[in-house]
């Protein structure tokens, strides 16, 4: 019995000894779990973007990319013009289950995929896709009878919104709890700085990224003051840059 009572002591530090190491595990897994659910958001230059989390990749409009990596499990693309619908670019990001999201006219020029239209919503793994209006009222570029795709991407908690190639347009009104908007701020083909601007009134998203500058159309001086009049914050980036949510 008396080795039984000094037995007790080490038997119950020991056991303390576990349950705070098997805390400490659960908040480690707990922390790792919240690192693989972050979304991360990378500008690839000009219309393109990369998202990932939550286990998967998207890529919005790839074009211009240096590598291959077969990455994607969805391809979306907004229409049909040659800095937003490259068959080459799509072939890099390509993998064995890979799905492409695009209007009519872009499926049928790449033979396969799933055709929306704006309202349309469509699911892939654990990403929401929802199609949404993207057009010029008062250009030729960009018509609204074509129904040519801005998107509304949900990727674990988080929603963001890339605008595509349009003006400020009534449709943005209706979007509600963005959290990143993803706009073109270039002009000519799309809005400008103070247009996207306005359009963040709008949207009214947590943050916003400014796009479709820095080849072709648009400087870096249009996405600083898009930075400058917007009502929210905005990171200007660089080409392969990224912000994580």
């Amino acid at each position: 019995m008396r080795a039984l009572r000094l037995l007790m002591p080490g038997v119950v530090l020991g056991l303390v000894i576990c349950g705070f190491e098997d805390q400490g595990s659960g908040a480690e897994q707990k922390e790792g779990k919240e690192r693989s659910m972050a979304v991360k958001i990378q500008w690839l230059g000009h219309a393109s973007f990369r998202i990932s989390g939550d286990g998967e990749v998207v890529y919005i409009d790839p074009w211009k990319l240096g590598e291959a990596p077969h990455d994607a499990n969805v391809v979306l693309v907004s229409h049909t013009h040659h800095d937003h619908y490259s068959a080459q670019d799509i072939a890099k990001v390509m993998g064995a289950g890979t799905k492409i999201i695009g209007p009519n006219d872009v499926i049928a020029k790449e033979g396969k995929g799933q055709a929306i239209k704006p309202g349309d919503t469509v699911k892939v793994g654990g990403v929401s896709i929802r199609g949404v209006a993207s057009y010029n009222p008062n250009k030729q570029f960009h018509p609204k009878k074509n129904n040519w795709l801005g998107f509304v991407v949900e990727v674990g908690s988080k929603r963001i919104y890339y605008a595509g190639d349009t003006d400020l347009i009534d449709e943005m009104k209706g979007l509600g709890n963005i959290d990143v908007a993803l706009l073109p701020v270039g002009g000519t083909y799309t809005m400008n700085a103070e247009e996207a601007a306005a359009a963040v009134e709008h949207i009214k998203p947590k943050r916003a990224i400014p796009y479709h500058w820095g080849d072709i159309v648009g400087k870096r001086s249009d996405a600083e003051r898009f930075a400058d009049s917007a009502q929210c914050e905005v990171k200007v980036l660089k080409p392969g840059e990224s912000v994580e949510l």
